[in-house]
């Protein structure tokens, strides 16, 4: 077991995404998964039913006692579901974790389509994480709010990452699956230059999650040293391949598989 990954993110008890998912893919990949939970969510494959919030504090003493006693070799944040919320994040990342390589997924929509981000801290994702990313992961519609542009071609994917990381993150990592087409192609910027990654689409309603396993598989790469191509390369082959095999469960956008055999190297 090497790599330790501290999730700050919300629940799913259906298993498919949030913290539930980070831990098993963080745990597929060999790393040692910790957690901070942000909110708490009733929800299944088919919609999300009701979110209660975690008291802020209480958010900021569980990402202390973790950093004081365990550490982190890396962190990744998922929902984080208001203002207060984003700021005490944010706060204690600056205070507790600064040098720590941070993977930012910013939650905004589930994938049943319901709202995981009230829109007034939408604004906060740009202005208060990104800056503090080693990579940021937005699939379309979250590319589109953070960049504040539309996003429809590939060379829109590009223009956007180069916005996200103009406002200060490392890298940005554009998904594609919101695009049409037969091949996904995510586009991660870095450091001046463009790597675009191409898989066949897979025509399947199990992709609960996705946006989770993907950020926390980068967040396991990096936590055990991978420099950030080759961690997003392993990550997008795990996912992929959790996407492909995944178990068919629920009636509406299921889970994935996230006990598959992992790949052997990050190439």
């Amino acid at each position: 077991m090497r790599g330790r990954v501290l999730s700050i993110a919300g629940t799913d008890p259906s298993g498919g995404a949030g913290i539930q998912a980070d831990i098993k893919t963080v745990t597929a990949l060999g790393g040692f998964a910790t957690t901070a939970i942000t909110a708490l969510v009733a929800q299944n494959t088919q919609g999300v039913y009701r979110i209660v919030d975690v008291p802020e504090d209480f958010i900021a003493q569980q990402i202390e006692n973790v950093l004081d006693d365990i550490g982190a070799d890396a962190i990744k944040t998922g929902m984080l579901h208001t203002l207060g919320v984003m700021k005490t994040v944010a706060d204690m990342l600056k205070r507790k974790a600064a040098g720590v390589p941070l993977v930012v997924d910013p939650v905004m929509v589930a994938k049943s389509g319901d709202a995981l981000l009230l829109e007034n801290a939408q604004a906060a994702v740009r202005d208060w994480l990104v800056p503090l990313a080693t990579v940021v992961t937005p699939n379309q519609p979250e590319a589109e709010i953070l960049a504040g542009m539309s996003i429809r071609t590939r060379e829109e994917q590009v223009e956007a990452g180069r916005r996200i990381v103009a406002g200060g993150a490392r890298a940005a990592l554009i998904k594609g699956g919101h695009l049409p087409g037969d091949t996904v192609c995510d586009v991660l910027v870095l450091d001046g230059r463009v790597e675009t990654f191409e898989a066949p689409r897979l025509q399947t309603t199990s992709t609960h999650g996705t946006g989770c396993t993907l950020s926390s598989a980068i967040a396991t790469g990096l936590a055990q040293g991978l420099d950030i191509v080759a961690a997003v390369r392993r990550g997008r082959i795990y996912t992929w391949e959790a996407i492909r095999t995944a178990p068919g469960y629920g009636q509406g956008h299921g889970p994935l598989n996230h006990g598959h055999a992992i790949p052997d190297t990050p190439a």
